[in-house]
């Protein structure tokens, strides 16, 4: 299923104060795969997300979103197939209601009536926030608004889910709900994360950025068991893998 690929060459983005936030990024993630991208404050990942469905446009460099390369003229195909959940969700939630932010997408793709209400209503109920759709988005909590967020892009069906530090603002059961939703998100997950337990649950591969470069791409558990990397990107080792500051013992593995 080629329209799931993403494929980044040699991207490059410098701001316009001149700070050179990527350099040279180079990566491909293929259909069904569960891709986080790590790294200290500042490395660049939001940067590199904002590419991904043109929020942002490359300084030089190549993006391409399954057959297509990613341009002015492409850009209403690859933001119906790559959807974005912000870091802020204020970034994505400016109607008056919650039922209307989550319909704005489908609304514009020509759903009406009951298969329209079918879809919000869908997803609101994945997300736990069915019991806020009346309300106004600046009335809900951190927690809300991120739970909401999450619905406005799960309501147009994208083949390719992006999500900015999605537990951010989350308390320990909404973070449990989101990760029992991306594990069911079936086809290509991309994220950033500092809570490196989910990253460690949810993706066999991960992305290390380091001023604006690629420093490591390979396999999860292989990547967090490599301390001096993970020293030299101001990483530490997820805490399930971390021993006991009591007894010494090594953590438990996630899914055993």
């Amino acid at each position: 299923m080629s329209h799931h690929i993403v494929a980044v060459k040699n991207l490059r983005h410098v701001y316009p104060d001149g700070t050179a936030a990527l350099r040279d990024v180079s990566f491909r993630i293929t259909h069904g795969e569960s891709v986080a991208i790590i790294g200290a404050n500042g490395a660049g990942k939001s940067t590199l997300l904002l590419h991904l469905n043109g929020y942002l446009a490359p300084s030089a460099g190549e993006i391409q979103i399954g057959d297509f390369p990613l341009n002015k003229g492409t850009l209403p195909q690859i933001r119906r197939t790559v959807g974005m959940v912000f870091q802020d969700p204020d970034d994505q939630l400016f109607m008056p209601t919650v039922y209307d932010d989550v319909a704005f997408g489908p609304l514009n793709l020509g759903l009406s009536g009951a298969d329209l209400d079918r879809c919000v209503t869908d997803a609101l109920e994945r997300v736990g926030a069915g019991h806020l759709a009346d309300k106004a988005p600046y009335n809900l909590s951190g927690g809300e608004k991120r739970r909401v967020a999450i619905a406005t892009v799960l309501s147009m069906s994208p083949d390719i889910l992006v999500m900015d530090e999605p537990t951010n603002g989350l308390d320990p059961y909404g973070r449990r709900q989101l990760i029992g939703l991306l594990k069911d998100f079936h086809h290509t997950r991309i994220f950033t994360s500092h809570d490196l337990d989910m990253v460690l649950e949810l993706c066999d591969r991960v992305i290390v950025l380091k001023d604006g470069e690629v420093r490591a791409d390979g396999p999860t558990r292989e990547i967090f068991q490599d301390q001096a990397l993970l020293a030299e990107c101001r990483l530490e080792m997820p805490l399930s893998m971390q021993g006991c500051p009591v007894c010494g013992r090594q953590g438990k593995p996630v899914g055993d």
